[in-house]
């Protein structure tokens, strides 16, 4: 098969990745083989090609937003059949024994793995992905639609829970791409009313068409206190911004895997009254069965650009520079 190799991680604008021929790689005994159908395009996809995450396995394969069929298992899996559909992220594998595991908090597990940084993911033909980490997905979405929930979504719905937005609470979404817009619906489908912040004209337009309330430039405040905040865009220089246009107990949660220094606060305006700052750190299982459940139930949609797997470098390229609203998804064009 041929895929896509971070070989010499550094800016998109360059050549990070290399497209290379390799086997078609075998299920360990726990594991599916699973033949590439779509691959959504993550900003995480970006911080490992940049170099941005430190390389935890050299020349890997990013992607964890796969939405592909089952073409072979190994001999320990019984619940999946090949031709299944099925949708590989993030998350790949925890130890299940440690404290954070036996509470329910297995996306802090110290041996987590994951998808296109331990292991190859899917800007490739296959990949492969342990069973008991394979969701199975609803049957209305096609592949491309289907793909950015797998990372974006739910980390975005993991990002909203952590908030604590009360019913009928005022969001505000700082950054507005692949998982914000993916938020949002969710958010907008509970009740919450949601004001959008980011620099990117499409991006508003998008967010507006979604039912948003208001959708500012990043230079203006939200038109009311905010209950809640997420912060998606990478800069930390937004923290204090987005904590400033929080009202008294509002939380401000950081949906990102990497982010900029954060500069310095000021308690009186940004800390005091009770607000409060909180990190996201991947997601569990449940997180995502939760979230795939919801966004069938309410509809939920990603707002999606279609590039052929042959271009990945140029999608994420267009990433890096905000050249298209809601998220990016290849498609194989390599077989």
């Amino acid at each position: 098969m041929r895929a896509w190799s971070v070989v010499l991680p550094g800016p998109v604008e360059g050549h990070p990745l290399r497209l290379v021929e390799r086997p078609v790689p075998v299920p360990g005994a726990d594991e599916l083989l699973v033949r590439v159908r779509a691959c959504g395009v993550c900003r995480t996809d970006l911080h490992v090609a940049e170099g941005d995450l430190p390389v935890h396995r050299a020349g890997v394969t990013p992607g964890h937003e796969v939405v592909g069929e089952v073409a072979g298992a190994g001999a320990a899996v019984r619940d999946f059949a090949a031709g299944d559909r099925v949708g590989v992220a993030w998350l790949r594998r925890t130890d299940g024994v440690c404290a954070y595991c036996a509470r329910g908090a297995e996306n802090l597990c110290p041996y987590s793995q994951y998808t296109g940084w331990d292991a190859d993911g899917g800007y490739a033909g296959y990949t492969t992905v342990p069973a008991a980490f394979a969701y199975r997905l609803p049957g209305a979405l096609d592949d491309v639609a289907a793909a950015p929930l797998l990372c974006a979504g739910i980390i975005g719905f993991r990002a909203l829970r952590r908030t604590g937005l009360p019913k009928g609470g005022r969001l505000g979404l700082y950054g507005f791409g692949g998982s914000a817009h993916l938020c949002a619906q969710v958010a907008l489908a509970e009740g919450a009313t949601v004001h959008v912040i980011t620099r990117e004209p499409a991006a508003r337009r998008l967010a507006l068409e979604l039912g948003a309330a208001s959708a500012r430039d990043l230079h203006e405040a939200p038109p009311e206190p905010l209950d809640a905040a997420i912060l998606f865009a990478p800069a930390g220089e937004l923290v204090p911004v987005a904590l400033r246009a929080l009202d008294r107990g509002g939380v401000l949660a950081l949906a990102g895997i990497h982010l900029t220094d954060v500069p310095p606060l000021h308690y009186a305006t940004e800390l005091f009254y009770e607000k409060e700052l909180r990190s996201v750190t991947a997601n569990t299982r449940a997180d995502g069965r939760e979230f795939l459940a919801l966004a069938a139930r309410h509809g939920v949609r990603a707002t999606t650009h279609a590039y052929p797997l042959s271009r990945a470098p140029q999608a994420l390229r267009d990433l890096k520079a905000g050249r298209f609203d809601g998220a990016a998804v290849l498609v194989d064009d390599l077989s």
